[in-house]
């Protein structure tokens, strides 16, 4: 967000104040909720209190995405974005006490500076002026159907001191599960069982960090931040799988993956006042360094017969600087410009090698093994806003990007893009009761630079190939929105949309035999949605809280293969979720239900069709023996839901329409139980 905009709302803030645990409406479509409205949650950090605000959604980020301007979520704080990338929004706003938050309000997108424009609620997180020090510990322990139990924790710290803030946290993630399940291999249309596979899968992933920050705040457009952070991810699998093929000679396979992960941030910005407004400047270093192991060996009693091992070694570098300037009340408008200069890197290195019985290794060649992708990219743009009537306004901006992009090693390519993406927004409060928008934009998608590397995916024993000639796909994107309030702080939400999109990224075959991420022809988005968040007091359950969503979004596209329209890869039609809270005094309870149909990813020679369970249940009771301390015994997958995995599978390929075989995968982790206490200080 613009330092002038950031001004702005703090401006604002300070001027009309809620009401003592109350919402209200206020000018320019902002409804504020005081932190008293929040105080029957016992929120401990900011991202319990975010996740309390009715019909709100937060929307944490990609950190994958290169660049600062599309990696924003949906949250401001103090008016102003986060100058870090490698955070989620999530676990920004974990490390925040609920005691330093004062307010919270949200409004329309185009409030909160250009790369909020086309969003319908932005919320913007007020933290007291309070100084000394305050902060949460976290401490949780999961155990898995085996009876193996899963600590993790994590510290933060807030210290305030004159006009500068201090932010630390520490803590381990210990993502990790136990699941059992099986495959059936049978031959079509006979449904005569070729194989059968007992599996068992034993994850872990643990993660750990650290990151501070530093804020300085000296009045309108005299602000800085600094942050940083370190992170460590050791991701390992370890699957036990007994083999039964019919008529042939039991095997045991066993796969590992272990895969280490090193991440690194150093970020920040600087506002200065310049003619009037603010002038921001945002520095951003990430560097990323991956080493990927997997072994898949057969053994038939004990003796290797085979198998396959690949090791995948990677560094992801990104630099960037970015310069805003915001002026309000320029002719009218509210103005923003700027520009934006990246460099990022991919250097790959991917070994594929077949293991024969006694243990040689054979290396087996990858289209594009060993390359660096490099791309120098750089935008510039300009916004402009203004409320053309009491309950009209207009927000307007165009950003023109250019970017070189260069593939060397096994493959080599050189290519130059460029793009101008305007949008315009149109923003409708005819009353309090009713908020309709309406935006218009050209969007251009971000290429993935590990799709231009080949690497093969044991689990499934296929080869996914790399594509040093991905183009970018972009799209016109047309989406509106109502909003109503509903028994009180309630809301109603409804929102359809339409995409017409050139060059889809998806899969499309390569020279070598492989399939590979390409572009496909035009394709189609269609979008509905609708959110329900309504209070049950005046409806007789008191403390509860009812949320519904539905989204059905319909994508279509020509298959390269049939030539038949289909569905994007990997997008399902229909989600659901469905849930419902009520907090009474020091006790509260929830549950939560949601599920998705089918998606289906389209192969070169295959139908990879994925089915999580439905409903995929989540439920919790909690207790807090006093305003600081919060007990949480939850329970994930609550209904012990399994998951299931067809793929259908063509010879040669999909160019003939009868499948020749069906593996279909069963997998459940079972009901996996959590007890959380979490202490604020």
């Amino acid at each position: 967000m613009g330092a002038a905009a950031a001004a702005s709302v703090l401006a604002y803030m300070a001027a009309v104040p809620a009401a003592a645990g109350a919402q209200t409406q206020a000018a320019g479509g902002r409804t504020v909720y005081d932190a008293a409205y929040f105080k029957p949650f016992s929120p401990s950090n900011a991202l319990q209190i975010v996740q309390r605000v009715p019909g709100f959604t937060l929307e944490a980020g990609d950190t994958s995405v290169r660049g600062f301007s599309q990696a924003a979520g949906n949250v401001v704080i103090n008016g102003q974005r986060p100058s870090s990338k490698a955070d989620t929004l999530d676990v920004i706003l974990s490390r925040i006490p609920a005691s330093r938050v004062a307010r919270v309000e949200v409004g329309p997108g185009e409030l909160f500076g250009s790369e909020y424009a086309a969003k319908a609620q932005v919320l913007n997180l007020v933290l007291t002026a309070q100084g000394g020090l305050a902060g949460s510990a976290t401490a949780t322990l999961r155990r898995d159907f085996t009876g193996r139990l899963y600590p993790e924790g994590q510290v933060s710290a807030l210290l305030r001191r004159g006009q500068s803030t201090f932010n630390a946290s520490i803590g381990v993630n210990n993502n990790a599960t136990v699941e059992e399940g099986y495959d059936t291999l049978k031959a079509l249309p006979s449904l005569d069982l070729l194989e059968y596979r007992r599996k068992v899968n034993y994850t872990s992933d643990p993660n750990g960090f650290v990151s501070g920050s530093w804020e300085y705040n000296g009045g309108e457009n005299r602000t800085a931040h600094v942050n940083a952070r370190a992170a460590v991810d050791l991701f390992a699998i370890t699957q036990a799988n007994t083999v039964i093929p019919t008529g042939g000679t039991i095997r045991n396979d066993h796969l590992t993956e272990r895969y280490h992960r090193h991440e690194y941030e150093l970020g920040g910005d600087v506002t200065r006042p310049l003619l009037g407004g603010g002038l921001k400047l945002i520095g951003l270093a990430t560097r990323r360094h991956r080493l990927n192991k997997d072994v898949s060996l057969n053994r038939v009693n004990s003796n290797v017969v085979g198998g396959f091992g690949q090791t995948l070694d990677d560094e992801r570098d990104e630099t960037l600087a970015r310069l805003v300037w915001t002026k309000p009340k320029l002719l009218g408008w509210n103005v923003e410009a700027g520009a934006e200069g990246v460099i990022n890197r991919l250097r790959s290195d991917v070994d594929l090698f077949s293991i024969q019985a006694g243990g040689g290794h054979t290396t087996i060649p990858l289209p594009i093994g060993h390359a660096v992708v490099t791309e120098h990219r750089g935008e510039a743009f300009v916004n402009a806003s203004r409320n053309l009537t009491k309950t009209f306004r207009l927000d307007l901006g165009l950003t023109y990007e250019a970017s070189r992009l260069t593939v060397t090693g096994d493959a080599e390519a050189e290519r130059t893009l460029q793009f101008l993406k305007p949008k315009a927004v149109f923003d409708w409060r005819p009353s309090k009761e009713w908020h309709a928008q309406l935006s218009i934009q050209r969007t251009v998608a971000q290429l993935q630079f590990e799709d231009f590397i080949s690497a093969a995916e044991l689990t499934t024993n296929r080869v996914n190939g790399g594509n040093a000639n991905l183009q970018p796909q972009r799209a016109w994107e047309v989406l509106a929105t109502l909003e109503h309030p509903v028994l009180g702080d309630g809301l109603l939400k409804l929102e359809g949309g339409y995409q017409k999109i050139q060059l889809v990224q998806d899969r499309v075959p390569t020279p070598e035999g492989f399939d590979a991420p390409g572009n496909l022809g035009d394709g189609t988005i269609a979008i509905a949605r609708a959110r329900l968040d309504v209070p049950t007091a005046k409806l007789g359950i008191k403390g509860g809280r009812f949320s519904a969503y539905v989204s059905y979004v319909s994508t279509t596209v020509e298959d390269p293969y049939t030539h038949r329209n289909r569905q994007f890869s990997g997008t399902s039609d229909l989600y659901i979720d469905v849930s419902f809270r009520q907090d009474l005094g020091k006790f509260a309870w929830g549950i939560e239900a949601q599920g998705s149909t089918p998606s289906t990813f389209y192969r070169l020679d295959e139908l990879d069709r994925n089915k999580g369970g439905w409903p995929y249940v989540t439920a919790f009771v909690e207790y807090r023996p006093d305003r600081k301390t919060t007990i949480n015994l939850s329970l994930d997958n609550a209904t012990g839901i399994p998951a299931f995995r067809n793929r259908t599978f063509f010879e040669p390929n999909r160019t003939n329409l009868v499948p020749s075989f069906v593996e279909r995968r069963w997998r459940n982790r079972h009901i996996v139980p959590a007890l959380t206490v979490k202490r604020s200080f």
